[in-house]
């Protein structure tokens, strides 16, 4: 968006809410039979700048052309909610359309299509135009497929992540260290930073965890921690919070913090491109931005994770440390065992269950989420100049032994406005059962993670799969391996042909489970 007094010689229409979202990106609506269509020679796919009249916002969109009156009318342009809320200006306001420019970028972003090499004025002048919505998701995937293809090198990746940045905001907290914690995805059930925050909180390092909803996954962090509390909070009011209790846990999206990077997953994840360098830039901009100092990567590895070797593993790992070194943020990255989901509940619902199992020092909750979190914490902790190399994890491990890492989440439950009626587990179930005896030797990440999301995961919040069978487990044919929660018929359907396909479990020899790669 950019502030611009619009023409006065420029047509007219008014502006009408459609109510479509189309994600991450302006779309505006416009009538054949508009005189503006049929004058000024605005087709499907134009793009054009839309000026308030009288608060001299404008914006750039994407024209689409519909016949029916009843979604606009010829004298009215429809914004699309991305556009809507990007344009600022209530419903019936006039508004001035023109032909946009091009982007002043353009010629740049070709360049990288053509699998050119970018400088740094080049990246940033492309992320400005990309955070200011100034390009087609046509040609942003084009620029996604060719930073994928054409592999970025290393210092790219340092301009990539800076002019990520700074076409955002940034904040500044005024104090050191402040902290964070993130894994790279792809292991369901890994919510580990629900019980980092609150540990880590509690021993008094700031940590303001914002974190994003579930794209393409069964659940967030924000996702799950929504069944417990409210996570949309402004920024004046998540910094209130983060300051008086030493940790918060909300959403990402209402910061404005390295927003080019919104745009560009939402090209990517529909693309399923995750480029090394596309990574790297996406996870270290938005920490950078947020006011982090410090910060812990965990890269899971395993079979069905994103990363599946421990050579991949270690490349990641370097590329990652010297990005961050050069953006001003001290990162230690840990690679963790990715061969399973961790915890027993995929879903919100079952994810927060697990989470508040662990505080509440209850004799079902999963031992490994316990123990992960526990030595992820340990490792934060130790950014703490007055704990020494080493100690971190028993530090950890007396703070929520004690009860304090429970006191402390919720301390900011409360702080953030407690659920008075959380979600339910859905209503409909069904057992997926194991057809021989043996030992449970591989689970596909991958394949647990779509059939939660069929089940109707995150969208609905209490469906998702308890896993009742980890790995090394034994069972006897007959025995049930995992259930599948709905709250739906339809969903529970779709999930049940899924699983009678592939169950997403391998039943057999224990000699085939196959054996770790962590550095813990």
């Amino acid at each position: 968006m950019t502030q611009r007094a619009p023409d006065a010689a420029a047509p007219r229409l008014t502006a009408r809410r459609v109510g479509i979202d189309t994600y991450s990106e302006n779309v505006v609506y416009l009538n054949r039979e508009c005189g503006v269509v049929r004058a000024e020679g605005f087709q499907a796919l134009s793009k054009i700048d839309i000026s308030v009249n009288g608060n001299g916002r404008t914006i750039s969109a994407v024209v689409n052309v519909v016949d029916d009156a009843r979604i606009v009318e010829p004298g009215e342009v429809g914004l699309s909610e991305q556009a809507f809320e990007q344009l600022g200006a209530p419903e019936g306001a006039q508004v001035s359309i023109a032909h946009a420019e091009p982007p002043a970028s353009l010629r740049f972003l070709r360049r990288k299509i053509g699998g050119e090499r970018l400088e740094r004025e080049q990246w940033f002048a492309i992320m400005r135009d990309i955070a200011q919505r100034r390009y087609a998701k046509i040609e942003l995937a084009a620029f996604v497929v060719a930073t994928s293809q054409f592999e970025l090198d290393r210092d790219e990746v340092v301009q990539l992540t800076e002019a990520m940045i700074a076409a955002g905001r940034e904040l500044d907290w005024r104090e050191r260290p402040v902290v964070d914690k993130h894994c790279i995805g792809g292991i369901p059930g890994n919510r580990t930073s629900m019980l980092v925050v609150p540990i880590v909180a509690a021993h008094g390092i700031l940590m303001p965890k914002t974190s994003s909803r579930a794209i393409t996954s069964p659940a967030g962090t924000a996702d799950t921690m929504e069944v417990l509390a409210r996570v949309d909070l402004g920024f004046d009011r998540m910094s209130e919070i983060a300051r008086s209790l030493r940790g918060c846990l909300a959403w990402g999206g209402t910061a404005d913090l390295s927003p080019a990077d919104d745009v560009l997953i939402s090209v990517e994840r529909p693309l399923a491109i995750d480029s090394p360098g596309q990574m790297v830039a996406s996870i270290l901009s938005k920490k950078r931005a947020a006011g982090s100092t410090h910060m812990v990567l965990d890269i899971p590895v395993g079979a069905t994770a994103k990363v599946r070797s421990m050579a991949e593993a270690q490349r990641l790992k370097k590329l990652f440390e010297y990005v961050a070194r050069h953006v001003g943020l001290t990162l230690e990255a840990v690679i963790t065992d990715g061969r399973q989901p961790i915890g027993n509940g995929v879903g919100p619902v079952l994810e927060a269950r697990d989470v508040m199992r662990v505080l509440d020092l209850d004799p079902a909750a999963p031992s490994d989420l316990r123990q992960k979190s526990l030595r992820l914490a340990g490792r934060v902790i130790e950014f703490d100049p007055d704990v020494r190399g080493g100690d971190g994890f028993s530090v950890a491990r007396d703070i929520l032994d004690s009860g304090r890492a429970l006191t402390k989440m919720n301390e900011m439950i409360d702080a953030q406005g407690r659920r008075a009626d959380p979600p339910a587990l859905g209503a409909l179930s069904f057992d997926v059962r194991s057809e021989q005896a043996g030992v449970v030797n591989a689970i596909d990440n991958l394949q647990i993670a779509t059939i939660a999301r069929l089940a109707g995961a995150p969208k609905v919040a209490g469906a998702g799969i308890d896993l009742l069978r980890k790995l090394g487990d034994p069972v006897a044919a007959g025995d049930a391996l995992y259930r599948v929660y709905a709250g739906f018929p339809a969903d529970l359907s779709f999930a049940r042909r899924l699983c009678d396909r592939a169950s997403g479990y391998s039943v057999g020899d224990a000699q085939a489970i196959p054996r770790p790669f962590v550095e813990f």
